[in-house]
């Protein structure tokens, strides 16, 4: 079941729209700005979902889910990548680090909150 999440984004405006559109579905979100502070925050309390930006200052991204993967606290928990990048070798590269799945910006935040209730919901999945 999915209840805490980290959302990280550089972007404050990104970082208040997942945490209003996550919170008002009933999550309880913690922020975070880059992949340094959002890999201290994972590792300081543990989260059901974890969503990450991918072009960051410092961390990006699949460098965060790699470090993330590398936990056992991580290995199976869904981490999902907000990214403008569309391309195949970027899904290849994300796949391989580990994502769970990925949403292009800009953000629409209904397929937001129908994804993370899938994600929540094992026996919805196929």
């Amino acid at each position: 079941m999915i209840k805490n999440i980290l959302a990280i984004d550089d972007s404050a405006a990104m970082r208040q729209i997942l945490s209003t559109t996550l919170t008002t579905a009933g999550y309880e979100v913690t922020v975070a700005r880059d992949g340094d502070e959002g890999l201290e925050c994972a590792l300081a309390e543990r989260f059901d979902l974890v969503l990450t930006d991918q072009h960051m200052p410092g961390k990006c991204g699949l460098d965060l889910i790699n470090e993330l993967r590398a936990n056992h606290a991580y290995k199976a928990t869904p981490i999902l990548v907000l990214t403008t990048e569309s391309g195949e070798p970027f899904k290849d590269a994300a796949r391989s680090a580990g994502a769970t799945g990925w949403i292009e910006k800009p953000l629409d935040s209904e397929l937001l909150i129908e994804l993370v209730a899938a994600l929540a919901d094992p026996q919805a999945q196929h």
